[in-house]
């Protein structure tokens, strides 16, 4: 199979929390007005991204990897059953549910599916902007279970300012949620369990209130301290270096996600190993911007998402550019 950077097609997604930042600011297209989602790298049966460009321009992007496999996974990719990764843009125009993932072991015992760790990259968020980020300090489990129980959810969770910049590490068991007026990049395993506890008494598409997963949520709740989460966040060695252009943003079990960022005069070099495929998901770009790999050049657009195979050699970030680059260990 011929190797390069596949630009792929997203799959949108319309949720009631939904807003309109990715159509107008992204480029993003759907049959619907409000584009809650954009899942920029997914090889789901029903959620699959296509192949957008060159030899394979038309092809779900699930049909070339298995076509390949190893040659375009990895050692790395290729040692899971399922493709690993999960990547969305997630505008928030409203505030999503508080919710909870649960860990592999939960998760294929109860839904037949692995859990969920995921790591979000907060790209803009309004003046007073808010996050769900674990309980409050003192709460447990079982104060947050009769919290929940008696309607005094929102008494017990820890609300956090965010700015644009700024990551967020969620490992299986964090209770969480993101906040009205974030555009966030989150990558993720491939896994779509979500344990909803609370949803703020509001109404779903059809008018009546969204299922809760509450018993469910409860049995997998996790305290950790912010030092607890930081040593799962960086738990896996990483290849990479911190450089003027690379800032890694978490090394753990599942995923290993560098921010890179370019300006004129100044490149950044990737090599695409035989360890893992990666994922170039463009945050932004100037008319300069582009990546070379193999002698070709590719002129990189905001709100792109590219695949790239395992093995495709050097590439070469350059000019005015904001990239999550993005593997799995």
């Amino acid at each position: 199979m011929k190797k390069y950077p596949l630009l792929l097609r997203p799959v949108s997604k319309e949720i009631i929390w939904g807003g309109d930042r990715l159509r107008r600011e992204y480029n993003k297209t759907a049959p619907f007005e409000k584009i809650a989602e954009s899942w920029e790298l997914t090889v789901r049966e029903k959620e699959m991204c296509v192949i957008a460009d060159g030899e394979y321009a038309g092809v779900p992007l699930g049909d070339y990897i298995e076509a390949a496999r190893r040659s375009v996974l990895g050692y790395c990719g290729a040692r899971y059953d399922r493709f690993p990764l999960l990547i969305k843009f997630i505008d928030a125009a409203d505030r999503l549910s508080i919710q909870v993932h649960p860990d592999d072991a939960y998760g294929l015992a109860h839904e037949g599916e692995l859990g969920k760790t995921e790591m979000w990259y907060i790209m803009a968020a309004e003046e007073g902007a808010k996050l769900v980020y674990g309980l409050k300090e003192g709460c447990t489990v079982e104060g947050f279970a009769k919290a929940v129980e008696e309607g005094r959810t929102e008494e017990e969770l820890n609300f956090i300012d965010v700015h644009p910049g700024e990551v967020y590490f969620i490992p299986s068991g964090q209770v969480h949620a993101i906040g009205a007026g974030i555009l966030i990049a989150e990558i993720q395993q491939n896994s779509n369990i979500t344990y909803r506890v609370y949803d703020y008494n509001r109404p779903g598409a059809d008018g009546k209130p969204r299922e809760l997963h509450t018993a469910k949520a409860i049995d997998v709740i996790k305290l950790r301290t912010k030092e607890e989460i930081d040593a799962i966040r960086f738990s896996t060695p990483c290849r990479f270096r911190e450089s003027d252009t690379c800032e890694i943003l978490a090394s753990c079990e599942y995923f290993t996600v560098v921010r890179v960022k370019t300006a004129p005069g100044v490149t950044a070099l990737y090599d695409s190993c035989d360890r893992s495929f990666a994922s170039l998901l463009v945050l932004d770009a100037g008319d300069d911007a582009e990546i070379e790999c193999g002698g070709e050049v590719h002129p990189i657009h905001k709100g792109e998402s590219y695949f790239i195979p395992a093995g495709t050699g050097e590439i070469c970030v350059s000019g005015t550019a904001e990239c999550i680059l993005s593997e799995v260990n």
